[in-house]
């Protein structure tokens, strides 16, 4: 009876774990490579959460019109294995983000890499292609 028990909550686990992996989208679903984005703008905020990072950006136009932007980066830990620190991206910095948009055309992509005003440049470690340094 109890080795019946274990099976049947180890099937369920399993079944939680593979919705859990479904649910974390590929490149393709979200993101166009036929939409490539380059933005520069201000930064509003950094989120370092799981399982993806969020830069959110003011961007102005030549008008001067600010339009907000969210880029999502690679996970924290991946971030942090290409080089970024916790301070490395602050309110206020003006970047350089070079990316893809979403394929429903809001204002929000997925970032391959991003330019400081030194020049410095840090890859996002997403899912898009060249994310992680690749070529």
């Amino acid at each position: 009876m109890r080795a019946r028990h274990v099976v049947a909550l180890a099937c369920v686990a399993l079944l939680f774990i593979g919705a859990r992996l479904r649910a974390h989208h590929a490149f393709g679903a979200e993101f166009d490579i036929d939409r490539p984005i380059t933005l520069k703008g201000m930064v509003t905020k950094m989120e370092w959460v799981n399982p993806h990072s969020w830069i959110h950006l003011d961007v102005k136009d030549a008008d001067g019109k600010v339009t907000p932007w969210m880029i999502e980066g690679g996970s924290p830990n991946s971030l942090l294995r290409l080089g970024f620190t916790m301070n490395a991206v602050k309110y206020g910095m003006e970047i350089v983000v070079d990316g893809y948009q979403a394929k429903d055309g809001a204002n929000r992509g997925v970032g391959v890499s991003l330019m400081f005003a030194d020049g410095r440049k840090l890859f996002l470690g997403s899912n898009a292609p060249g994310g992680k340094g690749e070529k």
